[in-house]
């Protein structure tokens, strides 16, 4: 199975970057996982939140192939534990999915298309945090969940 993480502009920090750089590194040991950075949008203090969503929605779906599993994370997505997270993860490895992607939105969340074409969504926390700083969250927690699933020492219980 490969993995896409699909995130929409750049960040501008490089703690950030490096961070998720790390976590990539790490995975790609148990699996190919690749970073899709899109684009930012030009121009968005002159467009309004709902049409920033739609233009952000356009270039996503460019990058969906059919039978891709495409999970969002949104904060209003299903909550795990990380356990669980790796047995939810285990159980797509399982079931034959050729590429999931995994997709973290602009600051305003997703469109309505991007929302009807996913076939899951998972909330990182209650709480809402950066589109930027949920990337080094989110490579994090798969990285867990592989050791997870791997029964390596990484995670306590």
């Amino acid at each position: 199975m490969n993995i896409d993480l699909l995130v929409v502009g750049k960040t501008d920090s490089a703690e950030i970057q490096s961070l998720v750089a790390t976590y990539l590194k790490r995975l790609n040991f148990y699996t190919r996982v690749t970073l899709v950075t899109l684009p930012d949008l030009k121009n968005t203090r002159n467009i309004s939140a709902e049409s920033q969503k739609r233009q952000e929605g356009e270039l996503l779906m460019r990058q969906f192939a059919d039978g891709d599993y495409v999970v969002l994370l949104d904060e209003k997505g299903a909550e795990m534990r990380s356990v669980e997270f790796s047995m939810w993860l285990q159980k797509r490895m399982n079931s034959g999915v050729r590429r999931l992607c995994f997709v973290i939105g602009g600051p305003y969340g997703f469109s309505k298309t991007v929302y009807d074409r996913a076939d899951e969504s998972i909330s990182l926390s209650r709480m809402t945090f950066s589109h930027q700083i949920i990337r080094a969250i989110f490579a994090e927690q798969l990285y867990r969940a592989f050791t997870i699933i791997r029964n390596e020492p990484y995670h306590h219980e």
